[in-house]
């Protein structure tokens, strides 16, 4: 073995010095708190993030490094927390997608924001989404004026998406058209 490869102390970088089921339960009820709180707090935010947030990422990241990862130095320890977080994202879209619980808990269905032109101020509210992020909103999708706007949804990525009154009557002559 060459020189510079004899110096290494394999064991000291691959053998785990947190044990295995502690640094997978860690890793888990981290990362399954985090999920839950980002999904209850932070929803209109994934649709676009900005500095601050990003800086809410990186700290809560921070945050909680030693709550999920104990004290951990081996590289093997670092690919049991990698594994686990990687398992329980997969799993999580999984059961999303195979069991409607999941799905409601996990993308939850549209939030009504505005119906036939009138604006929905509770809903609003729960999503701490002023009136002028709202309208903000609607004119980045061409949309000048809250009364032409049949519906809009605060989707479950964030995103508001829009169905207008022109629209929507267009469609509905096209559907006559082909009838």
């Amino acid at each position: 073995m060459p020189g510079f490869l004899s110096e290494v102390d394999w064991q000291s970088l691959f053998v785990p010095q947190v044990p295995l089921l502690e640094s997978i339960l860690r890793m888990s009820v981290v990362y399954l708190f985090l999920i839950g709180l980002f999904r209850v707090v932070l929803k209109r935010e994934a649709a676009s993030l900005s500095i601050s947030d990003l800086l809410v990422v990186v700290l809560v990241a921070d945050a909680v490094q030693n709550a999920m990862a104990g004290s951990y130095n081996t590289v093997t320890d670092g690919l049991i927390l990698a594994s686990t977080l990687v398992f329980w994202d997969w799993f999580l879209s999984y059961a999303a997608m195979r069991w409607r619980g999941f799905r409601r808990i996990l993308r939850p269905a549209p939030l009504l924001l505005i119906r036939n032109g009138q604006i929905i101020w509770s809903n609003l509210g729960k999503e701490l989404l002023t009136e002028e992020e709202l309208v903000s909103n609607l004119r980045l999708q061409g949309v000048n004026k809250v009364n032409q706007v049949e519906y809009a949804f605060m989707e479950m990525d964030g995103r508001i998406s829009v169905i207008t009154r022109a629209r929507r009557q267009r469609r509905g002559a096209e559907e006559k058209k082909v009838a």
